[in-house]
């Protein structure tokens, strides 16, 4: 995805405000029509996939569409002018062995930007999300857990784990209420402590507060928005899970204080 990462480094012309506004209308619901149709087709191969082949397979495959889906999906929004992403630091992380992925979550886009860069790696996902008509039949194929109940969660995420997969867990619980980064809950230090591997921080940056919480759904943003993803410590498995959240917590505070990209929110969206 260099195309991405180069359109970085190029700033979009000056247009009137009110022709602006329409453009930038128009490629919000592009968006959305490009996701829901990307989401259909997942949908559509999730079915036979998962009823025909051994689960095995299908879960590795599974995450694999994924990955496809939600990468051709990150590009149609630089295509369109919508968005400019650099990822490419999350390459590091394909052939390194099993570990907690935890990046902060400032908005909806997060987990579609860490999957696409990712084929093999689990998710903690929201069990509204899992159930849902619209994104359910992809994440059940990939293997996806569900965030309730705790236990069953926690020992779903351990095996997987176990499997030799990353798992990507959002320490927040939910999209960051508090800038630069909210509470942090102990289910990143409980399942890295129980699987016996290492967390490895990820910082999401992006110039605009678009689909973070409380970000009405169609209301456009300035666009292109830019969005970069750096990694950050890695920290050992944790032996005392309350300790290291602590200690994680601050450390998010800490570096998003100093984010690299400008612009970065602060404070919540207005």
């Amino acid at each position: 995805m260099e195309h991405e990462s180069n359109a970085l480094m190029t700033e979009p012309l000056a247009l009137p405000s009110s022709r602006r506004a329409l453009h930038e209308t128009v490629r919000l619901h592009l968006g959305y029509l490009a996701l829901g149709l990307i989401s259909l087709v997942v949908t559509l191969l999730a079915f036979p996939m998962r009823a025909l082949m051994p689960r095995v397979l299908s879960k590795r495959l599974g995450r694999k569409l994924v990955t496809a889906a939600t990468r051709r999906y990150l590009r149609f929004l630089v295509l369109i002018g919508a968005a400019r992403f650099d990822l490419s630091e999350l390459d590091a992380l394909r052939d390194e062995a099993p570990m907690v992925i935890a990046p902060n979550h400032p908005s909806l886009l997060d987990a579609v930007m860490v999957l696409s860069r990712l084929s093999g790696a689990g998710c903690i996902m929201k069990a509204e999300l899992v159930n849902s008509v619209f994104y359910g039949a992809g994440a059940r194929l990939a293997g996806y857990t569900r965030n309730t109940p705790l236990r069953t969660m926690v020992q779903l995420a351990v095996d997987d784990l176990h499997q030799g997969s990353h798992l990507l867990l959002f320490p927040e619980g939910t999209r960051t209420t508090r800038f630069p980064v909210g509470t942090l809950q102990g289910t990143t230090g409980l399942i890295a402590k129980s699987a016996g591997v290492p967390v490895q921080t990820v910082f999401i940056e992006t110039s605009s507060g678009f689909l973070g919480k409380g970000w009405p759904l169609l209301r456009a943003p300035k666009m292109p928005i830019t969005y970069r993803v750096r990694l950050g410590k890695r920290f050992d498995p944790p032996q005392h899970t309350a300790r290291f959240v602590s200690e994680l917590e601050q450390y998010f505070q800490t570096e998003l204080a100093h984010a690299q990209l400008p612009g970065f929110p602060v404070s919540p969206p207005a």
